[in-house]
Order: structure tokens, then sequence, then C-alpha cells
């Protein structure tokens, strides 16, 4: 729960007059001095006072960050585009743990040409950093690299033999043993030239970068003239040739105009992660496929996301890697210098736009869908993986002290507005598997603060456990039934019905609260006040993701990769969003029902005034004046409806 304590608390915070309004780069630094966060501004003033807001304002993730720090600083530089160099420059350097963190889905096979080497050869690679080679892909499974290479060198027949066998080869004067079955076409074969051989590279890499156009044609001329002579033994290579082309091509169906070179992005997110997938477009064909997963570690934009994406694939990347168009779900605020950042790493121009409609933004889509499925695998991949639960539970059980392992683990958060509207959420995992249909709501109508609303919903949850059978069942007509399927006769000839026992009532191995060392007090006290002090507890505080015991001064800290933490930051967050959501669903219930008492407001029109304002505060603070531009909406109904939202 957020705390109501403001930042200006904290010692560190600049005057804002010191804060430059210029365009920079700032660092965020802990008090060993190591980078917590790296970011940039057009205007630093202005983006650093949004760190400096009241606390409980601040995403969670965000709060955790300024807290954690005990330092700001800031560097001025003469342009944005300057900013963005100096900010991928750092976060490159010093790898702060609050920017997001990317991690490739896995290590993807690339096809490279050694073109350093004197008689390059082609090689399937999970190396992206060879010297001088030009790579193609990646592609999504080996089998596919090797495929395509068995059919490119019977239309570009280059070296594939190791540099032992070349050398060998060559100072013997003896073919490579790849090159006497036919498997090998460089020099080392002693059937081309080095310069010959270097030729055919060239083709090969310009048939790869997308001029299948101008070898197709080529190909066909040579066969139509081979025929024409009667050479029908050179004819039929050209065809097979032109066979082997096509199977390339059909791996890759031109999606796009045969001239276009784009790199399109598609991307999904939710609070915790995000992931990316990025097709590689080369003469209209999709040439390669890359998912990254981004665990967030602070809260950040859709655009500002983009903008990091692309700083980190391109910021390393050759000028040849670097397409005329990229193509993204939503522009950044410093598109312009973007594109200048690119256009000066590629030496050419670069557009950075969003695809409206058309073929590109059906392949967009296409991405974006990718990078849906994607998400949904990397959140389930953990939690659908019965050793890493069982690991999960094990690690909790000894970190937190338990008699045995928490099958049954129940997570409580509380969320209010500016301290009213105050809810409750508890989510249920078992078996380290959410059970959504076991979440309950809590409405806390009279409070003190957190810990208190806290103590109210344990109590009356804890209650539940200690209700009596007969507390099961219901009476109808003098009878007490249920469930149709164990009915019991009575002596008297009545028939019963046990009532099966509601699953509210299952007793918990371990009850987890959102909060440190006040809210565990709160819970242990009621679990205490309950006589339920067999079950375990514990709190996850944001700030530094410790886990906090009843009655310790010290809080368990756990691995930042442990199954476990991972498992309990599922809880927090799941109850986190749970509550979020019921509460976001009654305000906009109470906010209807308060509507629905002014005269000439119907339903739809009420729906039309939240869909126009976007959120039940700015309607509040709108003006009859704001009100009236909503079409239907008079002067008249405008001021009815200030005025019973200004009570």
């Amino acid at each position: 729960m957020a705390s109501r304590e403001r930042v200006s608390h904290l010692p560190y915070r600049p005057k804002p007059g010191e804060i430059p309004t210029n365009p920079g780069v700032y660092r965020f630094r802990d008090a060993e001095g190591r980078v917590l966060y790296v970011g940039k501004a057009k205007n630093l003033r202005a983006r650093l006072s949004n760190y400096f807001a009241p606390l409980y304002s601040l995403h969670e993730r965000t709060r955790r960050m300024v807290t954690t720090a005990a330092s700001v600083e800031w560097t001025v530089v003469p342009s944005d585009v300057d900013s963005l160099q100096l900010e991928y420059m750092w976060i490159k350097e010093f790898d702060p743990p609050f920017n997001v963190r990317y991690r490739d889905d896995k290590s993807y096979p690339f096809m490279a040409i050694t073109l350093a080497d004197e008689a390059p050869r082609v090689i399937v690679t999970r190396n992206p950093k060879i010297r001088g080679a030009k790579y193609f892909g990646p592609y999504p499974k080996v089998w596919a690299v090797h495929d395509t290479i068995d059919l490119m060198i019977k239309v570009f027949p280059i070296r594939t033999c190791s540099d032992a066998s070349y050398k060998k080869a060559m100072q013997s004067g003896r073919p490579c043993f790849p090159g006497q079955i036919g498997r090998c076409g460089g020099p080392c074969s002693m059937k081309v030239t080095i310069a010959e051989h270097r030729a055919m590279v060239d083709d090969f890499v310009a048939f790869m970068s997308g001029g299948d156009q101008r070898f197709t044609k080529a190909l066909t001329a040579r066969m139509m003239e081979a025929s024409a002579a009667m050479d029908y033994e050179a004819a039929a290579r050209y065809r097979d040739k032109l066979q082997a082309i096509d199977a390339v091509l059909g791996k890759s169906a031109l999606v796009l105009p045969a001239d276009t070179d784009a790199d399109l992005f598609g991307i999904a997110e939710d609070e915790l992660a995000a992931t990316v997938q990025h097709f590689v477009v080369r003469g209209g064909r999709v040439r390669g496929v890359r998912a990254t997963t981004i665990e967030k570690e602070i809260d950040i934009s859709g655009a500002e996301l983009v903008d990091q994406v692309l700083q980190r694939t391109y910021g390393d990347a050759a000028a040849a890697d670097i397409p005329r168009q990229v193509l993204v779900p939503e522009l950044p605020d410093d598109a312009e210098q973007l594109e200048a950042w690119l256009r000066e790493r590629r030496g050419r121009p670069v557009s950075l736009q969003v695809a409206q409609r058309g073929p590109k933004s059906d392949l967009l889509k296409t991405a974006t869908l990718n990078a849906q499925q994607a998400l949904m695998l990397h959140k389930t991949r953990r939690t659908s993986d019965y050793v890493a639960r069982s690991q999960a539970l094990t690690d909790l059980q000894e970190a937190l002290g338990l008699a045995e392992a928490p099958l049954r683990i129940e997570c409580y958060d509380v969320s209010h507005l500016a301290g009213t509207n105050v809810v409750a959420s508890m989510v249920v995992f078992e078996d380290g598997l959410p059970r959504k249909d076991q979440y309950r709501s809590f409405g806390v109508a009279e409070t003190t603060d957190d810990t208190d609303s806290l103590y109210q919903v344990l109590t009356r949850r804890l209650a539940y456990l200690d209700r009596p059978d007969d507390d099961e069942r219901e009476t109808v007509g003098g009878a007490i039934v249920a469930d149709a399927e164990s009915p019991e006769a009575t002596a008297e000839g009545e028939v019963v019905t046990t009532r099966k026992r509601p699953r509210f009532a299952y007793r918990p191995q371990l009850l987890v609260v959102d909060g440190g060392q006040p809210q565990v007090a709160a819970a242990a006290r009621a679990l205490a006040d309950a006589g339920h002090e067999e079950i375990g507890l514990c709190g996850i505080a944001k700030r530094l993701e410790e886990v906090w015991l009843p009655g310790e001064d010290y809080p368990v800290i756990l691995p930042r990769t442990s199954e476990a933490l991972y498992l309990l930051q599922r809880l927090r967050d799941e109850a986190h969003r749970f509550a979020i959501t019921h509460q976001r669903k009654r305000r906009k219930r109470d906010i209807s029902s308060v509507l629905t008492e002014v005269p000439g407001l119907g339903e739809a029109r009420i729906k039309a005034l939240l869909r126009h304002f976007g959120s039940v505060t700015a309607l509040k603070n709108a003006t009859p004046e704001e009100i009236t531009a909503l079409p239907g909406i008079g002067p008249t109904l405008a001021e009815a409806i200030h005025a019973r939202l200004s009570r």
C-alpha cells in the first residue's frame, strides 16, 4: 500500500532552481555510488520534478527507485541527439538495475559469411561478433539455416569447409574432403581461383540481401539460351539452380513490395514485463525474426519503451544493418532526434514511422500478435514448470521456517484513493498457480489507516475457518439442505443434504501481505486474536523486495533470481492488480449512481461523459462549459451535472 510520505523529506532532493532547463542526461545513485537509473530529458528540470512528486502518487517501482537512491546528478548537453547518445553510452557502461533489462528468449542461429577471410565461407553460428562477417537471420531453428545453405550453394557454390581443411588443401594441392564430395566450392576444391570465388561470394551476399530478381532473370535467360543452342546439359544445370532459388524464396514469402527494406517492431507489455518481436524485412521478404523479453524495473510509457528498444537494437549495429525504414507501434517523444541519430549511424536517410494502413500495418499487427503470444509464454513458462514451482515452495518453506510447504498461499493488498473508497483484495495460489475462482474483494467502511484496514480484513477472513458444520448448511422448510449429492435421512424422515465446505473456508499454510513491518505486525495481531498463529505469515516490501517475518528486526533477503522471490512478487503484484481493478469498478459504479440522479441524464449519456473525460476526477473538475462541449448536452443539463458533482 502506498505511503503518504512526501519525497521532499528525502535529503538529496535538489532545489528547483538548481536544476537547469537544458537538455541532458541524469543519473540516480545509491549510497555506495552505484548508478541505479539513467535517463534523458529535453528539459531536465521538468523531467526530474516528476520523480520528486509525492511518494504515494508514484508508480510502486519508481517509488522504490527514488527511495533507494541517495543522490541525483545530471549532465547538460548541446542537443537532444547528444543526450540520446550519452544515455545509450551510460546505460551500456553502468548497466543500471532500474533501467529496463533485456533478455533474449534464446541464442538464435545466424547464417554468416566470413568476408574477412581470403576465401570467405558460409557457416551456421550463434556467435554474433565474428570479425568482418556478414550476418543473415536470425533464424528460428538451426535446421532452417542448414536447409537454406544447402539450397544456396547449389546456386552459388562457395566455401563451406573449415579453416583447417582449407589451409591443408591449399598447401598440399589436393581438394578438401567437402570439395571432393561436391559440398565445397572454394579455391580449396581446385575448381575456381580466389578471385572467381570472391565474385561468387559477392553474388551470394547480394542475393541474400534482397537482390533475388536479378539472379532469377539472369539464370532464366541463360537456361533459354542453352536450350536454344541444344546444350541441354547446361540448361538442366540452370534449371536446377532456378529451382533452388525458388525453394529459398519460398521459405520467405514476399510480404511487402520488392524494394522494401524495413525493420518492424511489435511490442506487447504489462506492468512487469514487455516482449518485442523484431521482423527484419529485406527486399520485401522477412529475412529474420528475433524475440526479446524486457523486465521493467520502473514504470515507463509505451513511447519510452520504443525509445529504449531502438537504442539497444541499433546502438552497436553496422551501417549496413540499419534499414531505410523503421516501423514501430507508437512514436517516441524524441522521434526526430532518433531519426537524426539513425541517419548519422547509417550515413543515409532513415524514416521512423507508425504504420497506419496497408500491408505494412498488417505485418506490424502480425509482429504485435507474436509479441503478445511471447509475453503470455514468458509469464506462464516458469509457473507451468512443475520443477520450478516445487522449488519455489520448498525455498519458501526453508526461508520462512514453515513446518510444511505452503501449498495454499493467500496474499492481501489494501488500496484507496486519497484515503477514501478503501478496498482490499485476497488472491489465492495453490501449488504455485493462481486460483482466480477463489479470489475475494473486501470493502472497508471505516478505518484509521492501512494497518487497521488490513487487520479488519484478515479478522473477517479468518472467522470463516472456525464456523461449525451447522453454519455451513442452509435450512429450507425446516430441513437443512445444500448440495444434492450427499442426502442423509434423519429419524423423523427429513432429508438432510450436507453442503460441501465453502472454498473460502479452506485453511492456508501461508498468508502474504503487501508491506513491511507495520503491515506484518497488524496481520500477526489478527492471527493471534483469531487463534490461528499456526498459519505462516510474511510481508514483501516494495522498496527493496525484502521479506519480513512477524517480530523480526531484520528482513529475510531472498536472491533476486530465486524462484521463491519470483513467486512472492507474482502474488504481491496480482493482489495489487486485483485490488486496483475492484476499486476502479466501485468508483465507476459510484459515480454512475450519482449521475443517474440528474434529471435528463440517461445511461447512454453517462457512458459518453465518462468516455469523453477519461476519468472520474477529470469529470468532477470539469467546468459547465467543458461539459457542454459533449454532443447532446446543453447548458442547463451541464449546469445540473456540475452542481450535482460539486456537492
